[in-house]
């Protein structure tokens, strides 16, 4: 019997990072599809980290990446799965989780994290007053495609910033526009095709495409906030 290969996770966090996150997350959808079971993931940004690195210094700033790194692995769930995202943001996946289940979890985490205080190894000064801001979307309730839950999580994330940080905002109904002459008879048909066959609606699959065209051309598919 082999022995299982360990995953690489984040040096300093010690939690999965990005490009597994995604791997893992492609597994728990079809997996969840084939169940019919949901799946909720967030993201999480640390509010005003800028200041904390100003405040206290980059290693105050790790710090506080390493204490949240925990706090996400103590409260957030025993089957949850926390990465480190890139930067000061943090992704969490909820296997077999209801929205409303995971928006609780995050809740508390919110209070855990504004209560908890942290002393700098540098010199000793406590770091309070942490916040911590969060989107959240779930299939099959928030869509059926990776890429639409996670631009919806991201969306959530930024209502949940420029509303006043320190929140956790629900995934929303996105307003669409119309199908125009933008595409051709055949390009409709084939869609229509495609929809069927992957049992998802045409505009999920049209914002896929959507997706990967602004990677192609080097716009990150989330967002991030200072």
């Amino acid at each position: 019997m082999s022995t299982p290969v360990p995953q690489p996770v984040d040096d300093l966090t010690g939690l999965m990072m990005r490009k597994d996150f995604h791997e893992t997350l492609d597994a728990l959808l079809e997996k969840a599809r084939a169940s019919e079971t949901p799946v909720s993931v967030a993201f999480v940004d640390i509010d005003n980290f800028m200041r904390i690195n100003n405040d206290y210094g980059h290693s105050g700033g790790d710090d506080v990446l390493k204490t949240l790194a925990d706090l996400l692995r103590r409260h957030c769930g025993e089957s949850a799965i926390p990465v480190r995202y890139g930067g000061d943001e943090f992704a969490i996946i909820f296997p077999a989780t209801e929205r409303e289940q995971a928006f609780l979890l995050l809740e508390n985490l919110r209070t855990v994290v504004h209560d908890t205080k942290i002393k700098a190894r540098k010199d000793g000064a406590e770091i309070t007053g942490l916040h911590i801001s969060a989107g959240l979307a779930c299939f099959p309730i928030d869509g059926h495609l990776k890429s639409e839950l996670l631009r919806k999580a991201d969306q959530a994330l930024y209502r949940a910033k420029v509303t006043g940080r320190n929140k956790v905002r629900l995934a929303q109904d996105e307003k669409m526009v119309p199908k125009t002459s933008h595409f051709t008879q055949t390009q409709l048909e084939r869609l229509t095709e495609l929809a069927a066959e992957r049992q998802v609606g045409e505009a999920e699959l049209l914002r896929e495409a959507m997706d990967d065209l602004l990677v192609k051309y080097g716009v990150d598919e989330i967002e991030r906030w200072a």
